[in-house]
């Protein structure tokens, strides 16, 4: 009867979990760069059931020494049942690999990754992180950074731009400040990029499921636009219904078997 109990309360967390994951995906429906996140379930490993029984067995030395049969209908057995897994988790999320539609702007450091890969980027205390946001713009040392302040990194470290009044970013993402080349964008892949991590609206970090950052050779750069979030809301609503509904008939089932367990306990006592 408790078994009920659990798998429909495990259910309802594992709702509750799809609801936050989806929450999140629209939450930067308009954030460049942003990857949709797809939440993964797994159950428990599955556990042996055993049923207890009683048995009424005949204690041989009493009746050696007494001539007579001694019952012990005390005595417990267990005889196996089957397998079962106890409740279902969510256990990680990963990152769809579609890429979003593209907004041209015509904005020189505007640029989008026409092919797979992410843009290196530096936060202020040295952490590495990844982006496919090509929103880019100058600070007041001089330096190209993102929309979000995080310092854009070339094959020598933070790109320089100093006072230029003409920035342009080329196809294979070389760096010209007023004609002259200053940097080339430092662009990586990873093996497994479904298990990036999501650190920021934008940013991911790589995980040991991900692999290690591999430089990507001529990267195709277009600039003058920003790919978009490559979150559908049509899809994330129907997600949202369904974990909704999923939550509400898995409360019910909680329940109803809280009532039943209830009965029981009132009918025959509690167990010892």
């Amino acid at each position: 009867m408790f078994r009920g109990i659990y798998m429909g309360t495990s259910a309802m967390l594992v709702q509750e979990k799809m609801l936050d994951v989806v929450g999140n995906n629209l939450a930067n429906v308009d954030t460049s760069g942003f990857r949709g996140r797809v939440a993964v379930n797994k159950s428990f490993p599955e556990v042996l059931m055993d049923r207890v029984e009683r048995y009424t067995v005949v204690d041989e030395a009493l009746n050696e020494d007494l001539g007579e049969r001694k019952f012990s209908p005390y005595f417990r057995g267990v005889s196996p049942i089957g397998v079962i897994s106890m409740a279902n988790v969510m256990t990680d999320t990963t990152m769809s690999t579609e890429r979003g539609p593209i907004q041209w702007t015509d904005n020189p450091t505007d640029v989008v990754l026409g092919s797979d890969g992410f843009f290196v980027v530096e936060d202020g205390s040295g952490n590495i992180f990844y982006t496919r946001s090509g929103h880019f713009q100058r600070n007041d040392q001089g330096e190209l950074v993102t929309h979000d302040g995080e310092y854009i990194m070339g094959d020598g470290g933070r790109v320089e731009i100093g006072e230029a009044t003409r920035i342009s970013i080329g196809e294979n993402g070389q760096v010209y400040a007023d004609g002259e080349q200053v940097s080339t964008l430092q662009v990586v892949n990873f093996e497994n990029p479904t298990y990036l991590l999501q650190t920021g609206k934008s940013l991911l970090s790589e995980t040991p499921e991900s692999g290690a950052p591999e430089p990507v050779d001529n990267a195709d750069i277009v600039s003058g636009g920003l790919e978009r979030s490559n979150v559908q809301v049509v899809l994330e609503m129907v997600r949202m219904i369904e974990a909704n509904r999923a939550f509400e008939a898995s409360g019910r089932a909680v329940t109803i078997q809280d009532e039943l367990s209830g009965r029981l306990f009132t009918s025959v006592g509690r167990p010892s």
